[in-house]
């Protein structure tokens, strides 16, 4: 899981510009994203294949 914490981290702070996620680790993402603070400022765009494309929004989405 702080794998998860730091690839946020790092997406926050520009040092990578999005993270994918396959669908196997789908779920185990999701559980730390959704109750990280900057949750409503990560974006996710579902790609083929249940692989998840996350980037990071300066203004949160509401």
């Amino acid at each position: 899981m702080e794998k998860y914490e730091n690839m946020i981290k790092q997406l926050q702070n520009g040092e990578i510009n999005s993270v994918e996620i396959e669908k196997e680790q789908f779920y185990e993402f999701r559980e730390v994203l959704v109750k990280h603070p900057l949750f409503k400022h990560v974006r996710g765009e579902a790609k083929q294949n249940g692989r998840v494309i996350y980037t990071y929004q300066e203004i949160p989405r509401s």
